[in-house]
């Protein structure tokens, strides 16, 4: 048996390793994903005020707290029983969009994108953004940094900072928007959404005119048969902050939808001891582990989960986007997991679009931007973070003070799906040991797609970080272990 071991793995948020086996033959025995960091915040907001918990559980990670912080702002206005004005809620979702558009560029230019831009064989020294920088141009990367700026503007000017935003209140939001911040996030929104049709150009030049890539993306080692999950509205169009919470099946039938505080009804967490990361699974079907088609009961989320769970998209542009996506791959559902990347792109198109209609919504620059809140009680707020389905549950006491926190964020749910996908692309492309940095970077790819962020993901729910340590001799054969 020989061991292979990608620690750290790339381009992602957090830290993670993959360990491979292979067996005499040198194909893949077994392959393992996991994450050795942990993150506490469910413990230490306990007693924390209200209020304060949308700003506290931003500081989980610096690339979605904007995410974060509305999933806790929507828990704090269903714990004090108070629904914001309809100013404030469009205030939020533009603020949202702010997000999506520099998160979804930052993972397709500087963390997905240099696996197609400059290939996947090519040197790691030029997998990354200088490498895409190199190919595409330094015009391209100009371009690239100034509208991932844009969105943080945009999140700067409605969240009171571009990173961990301090905008909301129970029941509304803190400040309002004037007319000439108005007209500064139009015009960086019309500028965003012309870079959006330009990306998807990108993609359509680069990825899909190369038959090469489209077989990769379409090949058996990257397709995984799951249920999906994404927020949808009424019309079920994927809809990033506010909705129900729709799930289809393997074949895109609609298996579930559900609000909120139904949320504990339909999602399960498994644990395996080799990871700190939780497994969600369906409830109503029960774990079957780590299995994919029509008897498993794991569900994904994120770009290509949302796209998956609804019907379209309630913008044209990426509607017509979306429409293409599906004819060229055959048809709803999507199982190819590096179609994540196309839906991402889709999606950012979607985030200028929903922008564009709410700047200029003649009720953005009111002034009627909070309701009261009424008794402290429980509450809990979802969001379609870019990376997925984010939940904030949170329980109050009389004072308003924490008395209980669950967060299941969107690398969480997608957990199982990471598994599996990064086993299947190292049992599909790892043959004959025949072992090489560029074989080992398309087994990356595999986790790579999905946009995980284990800062995110890792938790304990008693609130001690449980520890292991392994003593080896010098042959490193096992002599110990030591667990708290």
């Amino acid at each position: 048996m020989r061991e292979i071991v990608i620690d750290p793995i790339t381009r992602l948020e957090g830290h993670g390793k993959i360990t491979i086996f292979l067996n005499d033959d040198g194909n893949v025995e077994n392959a393992y994903f996991q994450v050795p960091e942990l993150r506490g915040f469910e413990r230490f907001c306990e007693g924390r005020r209200a209020e304060d918990l949308p700003i506290i559980t931003t500081r989980i990670c610096g690339v979605c707290p904007v995410a974060h912080h509305m999933a806790g702002a929507k828990a704090v206005d269903a714990a004090f029983n108070v629904e914001p004005p309809e100013t404030a809620k469009k205030l939020r979702e533009l603020e949202y969009c702010g997000y999506l558009i520099y998160d979804h560029i930052l993972h397709f230019y500087f963390l997905g994108g240099p696996d197609f831009v400059v290939g996947p064989d090519a040197p790691a020294a030029k997998r990354n953004i200088l490498g895409v920088i190199e190919k595409v141009g330094l015009d391209v990367a100009g371009e690239v940094i100034k509208h991932r700026a844009y969105g943080q503007k945009i999140t700067g000017i409605l969240g009171g900072r571009p990173t961990h935003p301090v905008s909301t209140l129970p029941g509304g939001m803190s400040k309002a928007l004037n007319e000439e911040e108005r007209q500064d996030i139009e015009d960086m929104l019309k500028s965003c959404h012309e870079f959006a049709k330009f990306s998807l150009k990108i993609f359509d030049d680069i990825v899909l005119k190369n038959a090469d890539y489209v077989n990769l993306i379409t090949s058996d080692p990257y397709k995984l048969e799951t249920y999906y999950m994404g927020m949808v509205d009424k019309n079920n169009k994927v809809n990033f902050y506010d909705g129900d919470v729709r799930v289809v099946d393997t074949h895109g039938k609609e298996f579930v939808k559900f609000g909120p505080s139904e949320y504990l009804d339909v999602i399960e967490e498994h644990v395996e001891p080799w990871t700190y990361v939780k497994m969600p699974y369906l409830k109503k079907i029960g774990w079957k582990g780590f299995v994919d088609g029509p008897e498993t009961s794991l569900y994904r989320v994120g770009p290509l989960g949302r796209l998956n769970a609804a019907d379209g998209m309630a913008t044209p542009v990426a509607q017509a986007e979306y429409e293409r996506m599906y004819k060229t791959l055959g048809g709803k559902p999507v199982h190819a997991t590096l179609a994540f990347h196309w839906a991402r792109l889709i999606e950012l198109m979607y985030a200028t679009e929903r922008g564009l209609e709410l700047i200029r919504d003649d009720e953005i620059t009111s002034k009627d931007i909070r309701n009261k809140p009424g008794k402290p009680g429980e509450g809990v707020g979802i969001v379609e973070a870019a990376r997925g389905t984010l939940i904030h549950h949170y329980q109050l006491d009389e004072n308003a003070l924490a008395k209980k926190v669950n967060l299941v964020v969107a690398t969480t749910h997608n957990a199982p799906g990471i598994c599996m996908s990064v086993k299947n692309a190292a049992q599909g492309i790892i043959k004959n040991g025949v072992v090489n940095d560029g074989l080992l970077n398309k087994v990356e790819m595999a986790f790579r797609a999905y946009d995980p962020c284990f800062a995110c993901a890792t938790h304990f729910a008693i609130g001690e970080m449980p520890l292991e340590v392994n003593v080896f001799d010098s042959d490193k054969k096992l002599l110990k272990t030591i667990r708290r």
